[in-house]
C-alpha cells in the first residue's frame, strides 16, 4: 500500500485530534492511531526491510508516542515527532542486531568455520536478475538506514528537510548532506558504476 503524503486538510485534522488526545479524549486518540499508524509502520518497515518487526517497533512506539504526548508543545509537528520516536526505536533494533551479528561472527571465526568463498552478488547480476522496480528497491537497501530513512521522508512521505531534520532529531545540515550523499550513491548504483 503506497501512502502519500498528507493534504492541508489531513493535517488540520490531525493537529485537532492530536490536541484532543492530549486532553485525555480516548476516541480522538484512536483516531490519531488510524491516522498516522500506517505511516509510522512505512517508515519503519523501509528501514528495517521486516514488516513483522516494523510492526512490533511501531506498537512498542506507540506506547512511549502516548506517555510523552504531553510533552509535545506543537501539536501540528506530531508527524515528525512520531517518525522521530519511531526511528529511534528501529536505530536500537539495527544495534541490537549488528551486536547479535558480530557475536556470532567472532564465535564462527574461533569455531574456524568459515566457508571459504560467500560473495555478494555483483550488481550487474542484481540489475540483470531483476526489474528496474527491483534494483531501485536494491539500491536503496545498500543505503546505510539513515540515509535511507532521509530518502524515504523527503522523496516518499514528501516532507520537507526541516521536518526530516526533526523526524530524524539531527540538524538540518545534516540531512541535506545525508540527500545528497544518498543521491549520489543512489545515481552511481543505478548507473551500474562500481566507482565511488
Amino acid at each position: 500500500m503506497t501512502i502519500g503524503p498528507m493534504k492541508t486538510s489531513q493535517k488540520a485534522l490531525s493537529a485537532y485530534l492530536v490536541a484532543a488526545a492530549r486532553s485525555g479524549d480516548r476516541a480522538a486518540a484512536d483516531r490519531v492511531a488510524r491516522l498516522h499508524g500506517p505511516r509510522l509502520l512505512a517508515h519503519a518497515t523501509r528501514l528495517m526491510g521486516e514488516r513483522e518487526v516494523a510492526r512490533d517497533i511501531v506498537q512498542d512506539a506507540w506506547l512511549e508516542i502516548w506517555r510523552s504526548l504531553p510533552k509535545l508543545q506543537e501539536v501540528d509537528a506530531f508527524l515528525p515527532w512520531a517518525l522521530r520516536i519511531v526511528s529511534r526505536r528501529v536505530a536500537r533494533q539495527i544495534l541490537t542486531r549488528q551486536k547479535q551479528r558480530a557475536l556470532a561472527e567472532k564465535a564462527t571465526l574461533l569455531a574456524d568455520d568459515i566457508a571459504p568463498e560467500a560473495a555478494a552478488p555483483s550488481p550487474e547480476t542484481v540489475l540483470d536478475a531483476a526489474s528496474e522496480a527491483a534494483a531501485v528497491h536494491a539500491a536503496l537497501a545498500a543505503l546505510p538506514p539513515s540515509h535511507r530513512a532521509c530518502v524515504a521522508l523527503f522523496y516518499l512521505e514528501d516532507m520537507r528537510v526541516a521536518d526530516v531534520a526533526a523526524a530524524m532529531d539531527v540538524p538540518v545540515g545534516t540531512i541535506k548532506t545525508r540527500l545528497m550523499h544518498a543521491r549520489k550513491k543512489l545515481r552511481l548504483a543505478l548507473k551500474g558504476d562500481d566507482d565511488e
